[in-house]
This record gives C-alpha cells, structure tokens and sequence, in this order.
C-alpha cells in the first residue's frame, strides 16, 4: 500500500499543498464543533433544536453538493471548482460571523457547506501522483485531518474566548482566503494526460451510475458512511463522559486527544506498512474495523481516564488507517475520466456518515444512554463486516486490475 520509492518533486509539492489547504478548510470546521453549542445559546432566537440545524447545516449541504461539484471538476478541471468551492465557503464563513441571529447562523453554514471541494481535492490528489504513490499522498492528506482536529480542540477555545463565535467564525473565513492563494500560487499546474485524464474529455451524466456501481466501490462508499457515523456517534458521548464521569476539566480535553492520537501513530504505520508485503488491503481494512469497534466501545463505556485513553489509542488507530486507505482505494479503481465523480460519491458518503452518527448517536444517547449507542455499534458492525468481508475476498483482483489500468 505505502511505496518506498520517494514522491518527485512536484508530487512533494502537491501532496504537501493539498494538505495545507485540507488542513485550513478542516480546522475551521473542527473549531465550531466543540463550540457552537455553548455560544450558540447567545444568538437571538436560539434553541436547541436549531442550533442542532445549524451544526448539521454544514453536512448536509456537503452531501447534496459533493457529486455535482466532483462531477463538474472532471468536465472543467479540478482547479476552478476548488477555487469556487473556496470561495462559497469563505462568503459562508463571513456571513456566519456577522450574524447575530441563529438563522444567519444557519445560512452561513449552510454556504460553508456549499464549498463542497473534498472530492475534487482527492481527485487533484489522484491526478498528481503516480498510481505506486497515491496510498502515500492520500495518507498524507488524511493524517492532515487528525493534526486539524487535534489544533482545533487547543485554538477553539482560546480564539472563542478573545471574541466569541463570531471570531471563529471569521477566523475560518480568513484560513479559506490563504487556502485561495495556495491554490492559485502554490500548486503545481493542474495535470491532463500525464496522469491518464483527457481535459477534453466530456463526462456525461448518464456515466454518473457506472461511477455507482462500479466494482468494488459500493463497499467503499459503505465503510467511510460507517466511519464517520461511528466516530460522530461516539463523540457525541465521549467529552461529557470526560468531564462529568471522569471529573476531567473541559479545558484538558485536548491533552487526552492529542496524546491517543499521537499513540496511534505506530499502530497505524504498522498497518499501512503491511501493505508493502502484497496486496491484502483486505486484512488490513478488516483489522482496521476490529480496532474501530474495539476502541469505539472501551472510549465510550469506560469508567476511567485509563480505559478511555487506551479505548481512544485503539479507536484512532483502526479510523486513521481507514482515513489513509478507504479514499487511496477509490481513487485507484475508479474510472478514470470519473474519478472526480467517484471521488465526489465518496465525500457524499462521508458527510452523510458525519451526519447520520451526530443527530442519530444524540437521539440514542437521550432515549436509552450508552446501551442504545452500543446497540448501534452493533448493527453497524453486522452491516458493515460482510461488505469488507467480501472487499478482502476481491481486493487483489480489483487493486491489480486498476494499476493495469493505470
């Protein structure tokens, strides 16, 4: 999975690019997360049914928008869509931080939302680098969003303190400005048929359900939807678990997070470096989940800070390998005049999963406490083992059959 053969220069410089400008976008989301809740009681006409709206906002507007706007980067490029993206979501963010209302509140994040650029970043990614380089770069990118969440849970609080909402809020307006000028000035110029991708090639609506159902990617777009439920789902308990079983401070919340996900790194190399023995993506992805739903399960019914952390260490160790591998694997078997499109399907599942693990983990939570979330760790186990069951059972075919492809 990860080569040992070094990125050329100018793959060093687009993974490296990319992941700045992935950084800067994640972060000013993870800011508000933490944050919105407690601040958002101030804005007139608040109540905790639309400051959920409001959280939400962001995702759904992503999930509508990610096919079309990675459907549009395989017509027209990846470039212009990023900056249009950028710049929806930089409107977004300013209209956010000027509203002193819940409402402007929500239309700004639902135009943060409207900067649906994750599939064509991921396809840029793609597009960039060599076939033997593309689990590297897409790690690369995916551990840029584990270092955002770890920043944003330290800054959050402190820039919320200086100015409240509106300053975060205006903060990630300015982050999407820079992400702008890296875009325009930093990437190296936007690939065509080096990399397999005719700019002149028209993709045509009526291909959009080849990008559906192609093989092996129903499994893939299935397992990210299930990551993330996961994770939202179990961050929906684990702060409160923190601060009111636990007696952690709020303010110390970092410390444990930063440290799990800093103990993760060596299991997760470990993993990704297996993949140099042959292609058993497949055992990994599975051994992935195992960690997911282990650490899951320990982080959120553990009794202890000790149980929690090493339920965290374990946690982050299965997501952050799915994080490296799950958008690695579909950009590599995916069509590739749709591979914006694909890419744009598989951030559509991601967002829905963000989502879904949110607002579904909160009503299970309320209504039944932790044995109703352990309920839904279940059936998401039950429904997601046999599809990854069935990837490791074809993954050699199809991983083979793209790099010939390629």
């Amino acid at each position: 999975m990860i080569s040992k053969e070094p990125f050329t220069a100018s793959e060093r410089r687009a993974v490296l690019s990319l992941a700045v400008l992935y950084n800067f976008r994640m972060l000013g989301l993870f800011m508000v997360l933490p944050l919105i809740g407690v601040y958002g009681l101030d804005l007139v006409g608040a109540t905790s049914a639309l400051i959920g709206i409001a959280l939400g906002a962001h995702g759904l507007t992503q999930v509508v928008l990610q096919v079309p706007m990675g459907w549009a980067s395989d017509r027209v490029g990846r470039k212009p869509v990023i900056l249009l993206g950028l710049a929806i979501f930089v409107m977004g963010s300013f209209v956010a931080a000027m509203a002193d209302t819940i409402f402007g509140v929500i239309v700004g994040r639902l135009m943060q939302g409207g900067g649906a650029i994750s599939a064509a970043l991921l396809a840029l990614a793609a597009d960039y680098t060599r076939n033997q380089q593309r689990t590297k770069a897409i790690a690369i990118i995916g551990a840029s969003i584990g270092v955002s969440f770890v920043i944003a849970l330290v800054l959050g609080p402190g820039i919320a303190a200086l100015g409240g909402l509106s300053l975060v809020f205006a903060v990630t307006g300015l982050l999407g400005l820079i992400g702008m000028t890296l875009v325009v000035w930093v990437l190296p110029a936007e690939p065509g048929l080096a990399t397999g991708r005719d700019p002149a090639e028209t993709v045509r609506l009526k291909q959009i359900p080849h990008a559906v159902v192609a093989p092996g990617l129903p499994a893939l777009y299935a397992s990210v939807l299930f990551c993330h439920l996961v994770l939202m789902a179990a961050f929906v308990v684990i702060p409160a678990r923190l601060a009111q079983v636990i007696g952690l401070p709020a303010d110390h919340h970092w410390a444990v997070y930063l440290g799990a996900i800093v103990l993760s790194v060596p299991g997760v190399l470990w993993a990704l470096r297996g993949g140099r023995k042959g292609n058993n993506t497949g055992q990994i992805l599975l051994v992935a989940l195992g960690a997911l739903g282990i650490g899951a399960v320990l982080a959120v019914n553990g009794a202890g800070i000790g149980a929690v952390a090493c339920g965290l260490i374990i946690f982050f160790t299965g997501f952050n390998v799915m994080e490296a591998t799950l958008p690695s694997l579909a950009s590599q078997i995916a069509p590739v005049a749709l591979r914006g499109t694909v890419m744009g399907i598989f951030s559509s599942a991601q967002f829905l999963g963000v989502f879904v693990g949110g607002s579904l983990g909160g009503i299970l939570y309320g209504a039944g406490g932790l044995s109703a979330l352990n309920v839904l760790f279940l059936l998401v186990l039950l429904l997601w083992l046999p599809l990854l069951w069935m990837w490791h059972r074809t993954s050699s075919f199809l991983v083979e059959a793209a790099q010939k492809q390629a």
